[in-house]
């Protein structure tokens, strides 16, 4: 397969990954609300990002109702049902009605949600069980928000890519977690340097330098499954490793800013200078990513979690005829032209981008023509992966041997016992699969 993401070649991958369409349930077509007025919602995933997703898909549309919740802990779970109430203030009694029955805890749960009579389902568990679940959606006709990253593996990429185009065929919804793509500063900016604005991009170096996650020491109760599920961000299974987990947010603005084509091949660099201690899991805590294009033109990323050390979430985007910075935190958006002279700078309006990407999936539910990220949103999540698989392998990593890896995370029995911590990845020992 030739850079099977691409626009031409989507629904073809997803046909090749031998996980499209037949076997599916055929979707209730009659409307985009299933013949209600009302649509209902169901929540997998409670952590913060889960909650404030439930409550962003209830302001979204008044007529929504969240019906139904999941999550792998009970006291995740209410602690989320309450925090969804409380923001709901005056809506709550009339948009929050939740009974206790479709209250769901454990690895089986996701599934009693989406097999209940739910139209729209927000997916915000930990990255890897996002395949498994957005496949599971799709097969039984719901609308799909997912957050990012939307896997964690080749096998994972393999299903999203098939899953997101049987969606697209179906008329379902698939909306990503790569927010930025919604706030209305960088659409703006984007739009300016997709058009030429700076002349032809010819690279772009983007950031994500950050600090530490707090670890959660293990609690004695805490089986080795519960403790690292609750300490999930610093083990590769189930989060991808933080440039999957948090920086790909760069990484797709990186994709973005290069127009969105898949990169051909990636060296990277990486490792774990400054954590320790068991509670860090076996994650690096920086990297160094250079993607390559088909035409020459280069991207650069750079990530780390690392205390102490300057931040910067930063997008430097050079062209022909100028230069672009973008940091949505300070914020800038900001042209310049080859002397250093500010061209042009974003003034407009500055909403929430969490609350827009559910304002603009509620809307083409309504009228019928759903939203569907399928191709950037999967460009991104590998891009992500394949810089982590250079960068533990020490090897460069075409596209190809990216998307088709065998390299499958997911444990082979998912229960709460035991349960080994893989040894940190040692590059030119590790190996590619």
């Amino acid at each position: 397969m030739t850079h099977p993401v691409s626009r031409r070649s989507f629904v073809a991958s997803a046909a090749a990954a031998g996980l499209a369409a037949p076997g599916l349930a055929a979707h209730r077509l009659q409307s985009p609300a299933n013949g209600r007025d009302i649509l209902r919602v169901g929540l997998i995933g409670c952590g913060g990002r889960g909650t404030g997703a439930a409550v962003q898909a209830l302001r979204a549309d008044s007529r929504t109702v969240l019906v139904a919740m999941a999550d792998l802990f009970e006291d995740r779970l209410r602690s989320s049902l309450s925090g969804i109430t409380e923001a709901m203030e005056d809506q709550a009694e009339r948009q929050v009605r939740v009974e206790p029955n479709a209250m769901h805890v454990g690895f089986e749960a996701f599934q009693r949600v989406i097999d209940s009579d739910v139209d729209v389902v927000l997916l915000a568990t930990t990255p890897n069980f996002r395949p498994m679940h957005i496949e599971a959606a799709v097969a039984a006709g719901k609308h799909v928000f997912a957050e990012k990253p939307m896997a964690v593996d080749g096998p994972g990429v393999r299903k999203v890519i098939a899953a997101a185009a049987e969606a697209k065929r179906r008329r379902l919804a698939m909306v990503s977690g790569f927010c930025w793509r919604y706030g209305n500063a960088e659409r703006a900016v984007f739009a300016q340097i997709n058009s030429g604005a700076i002349g032809k991009v010819m690279a772009a170096h983007t950031t994500y330098h950050t600090g530490t996650l707090s670890p959660r020491p293990r609690r004695p109760e805490w089986s080795d499954m519960e403790w690292q599920m609750r300490n999930w961000w610093h083990f590769t299974w189930i989060s991808g490793d933080h440039i999957v987990e948090q920086a790909c947010h760069s990484i797709d603005r990186l994709s973005w800013a290069m127009g969105d084509v898949d990169p051909v091949r990636c060296v990277s660099l990486g490792g774990r200078a400054a954590r320790q201690g068991p509670e860090s899991g076996h994650v690096y805590d920086h990297f160094a990513v250079i993607y390559e294009y088909p035409d020459g033109r280069r991207g650069f990323h750079t990530c780390r979690q690392i205390d102490r050390c300057p931040s910067d979430n930063t997008d430097y985007i050079f062209g022909t005829q100028g230069r672009a910075v973008v940091n949505g935190w300070t914020p800038q958006h900001e042209l310049f032209d080859l002397d250093g002279r500010s061209m042009w700078t974003y003034s407009g309006p500055r909403r929430d981008m969490y609350q827009n990407e559910h304002d603009a999936m509620f809307a083409s539910i309504r009228t019928g023509n759903p939203i569907n990220d399928g191709e950037f949103m999967m460009r991104s999540t590998l891009m992500a992966i394949m810089g982590r698989m250079a960068a533990y392998t020490g090897q460069t990593i075409t596209w190809e041997q990216a998307l088709n890896s065998k390299e499958d995370l997911t444990p082979e029995r998912l229960h709460f016992g035991e349960m080994s911590v893989a040894p940190v990845a040692v590059p030119g020992v590790t190996r590619f699969f």
